[in-house]
């Protein structure tokens, strides 16, 4: 039985293709604008937070239903903490969704091109992944009427391109949807408007953000949901029993009260965006238009793998995954003023290059 059971394990991760997150690469003249993290500090008060924190207190379990950071998470979002879940980065709450929510006989469903991880979520669950291929311009295209999934992976603004869908559309869709409607808003500070009001209103729509990107807190792992009082109930019930330690919860709370501090970085990574969107035009490049802090973009002077490739002979790194995505776009991570100037040099320096071979 134990041998048998060994070669099923080994057939099973044999089939499962896994996660490829983007190169982490380090060094001081590496420019990483790859995964989307924060150019600048998280804020000063989760500084003076760490600062201050007991490490004496490290020998105790942290509260494992993190009762004070959802308090305050619900307090800036206007809904009360039983409508809200956290998570050791928002990749955790994603699976625990897909084991809450998928029948063993259902599927989960997605479009294309997004986030890649929702694939591995379904093979891990042993259920099919629908993908539904974007319209023109890698905008919004309606589901079909019998999508046969339990679950909809809806990521807004979208990753890798950073469109923002029509209110009315996504509305429409999840009062249709017979399954659960993630609206996956790893982006949302960043865009002109998002979806909580559907998590507060509808009993199927969980909104999942993140504080590792508009935040500053990758390394912090802290994720967090909202949504109706059933769904969230169902993940507390599967959750790991202390899954955000104690010094995560002290950061994520003081990044989350100093509210303004965040509108004041993304009001710089906005600017930024649209900067590096009219440099990138200049330099003949198709630009998706973007409401997260990446842009999605073409090159038509040089092939999407050949600046990669000689990006990377220069220390600046930007994704490229052509085997999922596109294979003639890339995306860009928004970083600061000076980032972005090394970056259009460096494009600039290969089209020139290029053009006199």
């Amino acid at each position: 039985m134990g041998v048998a059971m060994s070669r099923w394990i080994r057939r099973a991760v044999e089939r499962m293709t896994g996660y490829v997150p983007g190169e982490q690469r380090s060094g001081p003249d590496v420019l990483k604008l790859n995964t989307n993290e924060n150019p600048y500090p998280p804020s000063p008060r989760v500084i003076e937070a760490i600062r201050r924190f007991s490490v004496a207190s490290l020998r105790l379990y942290p509260d494992p239903l993190s009762r004070e950071l959802r308090e305050t998470i619900a307090q800036v979002h206007g809904v009360s903490s039983d409508h809200v879940f956290v998570g050791n980065g928002s990749d955790e709450i994603l699976r625990l969704i897909t084991l809450a929510f998928v029948e063993d006989n259902g599927a989960i469903a997605r479009f294309h091109p997004s986030y890649t991880l929702y694939d591995v979520l379904a093979q891990c669950r042993g259920v099919p992944l629908r993908r539904v291929a974007l319209g023109p311009d890698f905008g919004w295209r309606s589901p079909p009427p019998r999508l046969r999934a339990s679950l909809f992976f809806l990521t807004s603004p979208n990753s890798p391109t950073g469109r923002l869908y029509p209110d009315e559309a996504v509305t429409a869709f999840c009062d249709r949807f017979d399954g659960v409607v993630v609206l996956d808003e790893a982006y949302a500070e960043f865009a002109s408007r998002n979806g909580l009001a559907l998590a507060r209103t509808r009993p199927n729509v969980l909104v999942v953000r993140t504080l590792s990107k508009a935040y500053a807190l990758a390394g912090a792992r802290l994720g967090y949901a909202v949504g109706p009082t059933a769904l969230i109930a169902a993940l507390d019930k599967i959750k790991d029993s202390y899954n955000i330690n104690r010094m995560t919860q002290a950061a994520a709370r003081a990044a989350l009260e100093d509210q303004a501090y965040l509108q004041r970085t993304v009001a710089r990574i906005r600017r930024t965006r649209e900067r590096l969107s009219e440099e990138l035009r200049a330099l003949a490049f198709e630009v998706v238009p973007s409401e997260a802090n990446f842009l999605w973009a073409a090159p038509t002077r040089i092939t999407a793998r050949a600046l990669t490739e000689a990006l990377r002979a220069r220390d600046i790194l930007i994704r490229y995954n052509p085997e999922e995505w596109h294979p003639n776009y890339v995306r860009i991570t928004v970083g600061t003023d000076a980032q972005i100037r090394r970056l259009v040099a460096a494009i600039r320096e290969i089209q020139e290059q290029r053009r006199c071979d």
